[in-house]
């Protein structure tokens, strides 16, 4: 059995699920959010808890039990205490500028990057090189850091771009000079 899948999701004060069907809906203190859950899944609320149980042994009821656990951890935990994502943007002149729910790259292109927010992620940005992404959706808030990153990912040799904060570029030797 599924040791992710077996363990049973606490619910903190504030937090109600509700179950229709293959329909999960989560409400907390930031929000709400929905899960529709495989049919190979059931989850059930019951004592401030939420279980998830699979209806055979087949290879795809197991990796979908822990999956459905794991979303439904998130969503709790999303609507309690919220998810967030830095990025920092290293290179000279490299900057953004936030404007309303638009984010405005300037990376070294020949013109400026104009980034929309997803509707449910909210952006700060501290200094001109740091971004901070929150939101109570995990999957949105890691899509739209993946998506800023991917603008100008980290370059192996001087290591100018936009990267996650906690990420380690590793950088290659340049060229040496001919003798």
């Amino acid at each position: 059995m599924s040791r992710i899948g077996r363990k049973p999701v606490a619910l903190p004060k504030g937090v109600q699920v509700g179950v229709q069907g293959q329909q999960v809906e989560v409400k907390g203190p930031k929000g709400r959010l929905e899960l529709s859950v495989h049919e190979l899944c059931s989850v059930q609320v019951s004592d401030g808890q939420v279980t998830v149980a699979r209806s055979g042994e087949h290879r795809a009821a197991k990796a979908l039990h822990g999956l459905t656990r794991a979303l439904v951890a998130n969503m709790v935990r999303g609507v309690t205490e919220g998810f967030e994502r830095r990025l920092e943007i290293q290179g000279i002149g490299y900057r953004v500028q936030l404007a309303g729910r638009v984010l405005t790259f300037n990376l070294g292109y020949s013109h400026p990057i104009v980034f929309p927010l997803p509707e449910g992620v909210t952006a700060e940005v501290e200094k001109q090189t740091l971004i901070l992404l929150r939101g109570i959706d995990k999957y949105l808030v890691g899509q739209t850091a993946a998506r800023m990153r991917a603008l100008r990912p980290p370059d192996s040799y001087k290591g100018k771009g936009v990267r996650y904060t906690d990420e380690v570029v590793r950088k290659k030797a340049g060229k040496t000079g001919a003798k």
